[in-house]
């Protein structure tokens, strides 16, 4: 199993084209998924993890692949790649390859399920947390999340995050790059306001649905953040 995201800016007048990028591959992909076993299509947030201000000039497509020989493939021959090279101002993939899953998205398990595999103790990481938020229980939720998104990138060990969303306020998505392991559990695991927002998570039912991987970092292409240009 290979795993990219694929991160699009489209500035100026371009930002229709990621607008319409949303129908265009939806449409494209029911006619030829080129050897995808699960995709989503998202807009972004502002703050790098979940934020309730959309960045309209930035898109992001998740793509998980039975081989890389076939995502190799679909860069060569897919309408997809062309529309990216010839709309988009900046694209940058980031290649995974999936560790630790559980979960679900949609009611699928689009990783493999139940992996388990230990980490390098200096080996980058990539994480992936996405839940569906109960409407009922949306604004309770919005109310604790911009602790954390201010604070996110001063976070020792951090590299990068972006923070994706299918539906408005209610299906989002953070994916986040970390020097190794244990970065990202101080992170997540001994930071006050984070460790109180999942304790409420818990708490106050949240989530209808929700899913937790962990990645290895295989590499990027494209033009890269300033965030990943300085850690290389």
């Amino acid at each position: 199993m290979f795993v990219t995201l694929t991160v699009a800016q489209y500035k100026g007048s371009k930002m229709i084209f990621g607008f319409l990028s949303m129908a265009v591959f939806r449409i494209l992909l029911f006619l030829n998924k080129h050897g995808m076993s699960f995709y989503k299509l998202m807009g972004t947030g502002k703050n790098g993890t979940f934020d309730i201000r959309p960045d309209l000039n930035q898109w992001a497509y998740l793509w998980v692949w039975k081989s890389e020989s076939d995502y190799q493939k679909f860069l060569e021959i897919s309408w997809i790649s062309k529309y990216l090279n010839k709309f988009a101002d900046d694209v940058f993939t980031i290649y995974l390859s999936p560790k630790q899953s559980h979960g679900f998205w949609d009611g699928k398990q689009p990783f493999e399920s139940n992996l388990n595999t230990a980490f390098e103790e200096n080996e980058p990481i990539v994480v992936l947390t996405r839940a569906t938020i109960k409407l009922n229980k949306a604004n309770s939720f919005w109310k604790n999340v911009p602790e954390i998104a201010q604070n996110f990138s001063k976070n020792e060990g951090f590299i990068y995050s972006i923070g994706t969303g299918e539906v408005p306020f209610l299906k989002q998505a953070t994916l986040s790059i970390w020097k190794n392991e244990n970065s990202m559990k101080a992170f997540a695991y001994h930071k006050k306001q984070h460790a109180e927002v999942i304790k409420k998570t818990r708490q106050n039912k949240w989530y209808s649905e929700e899913l937790f991987a962990r990645f290895s970092l295989l590499g990027y292409s494209g033009k890269l953040p300033d965030s990943i240009s300085k850690y290389h």
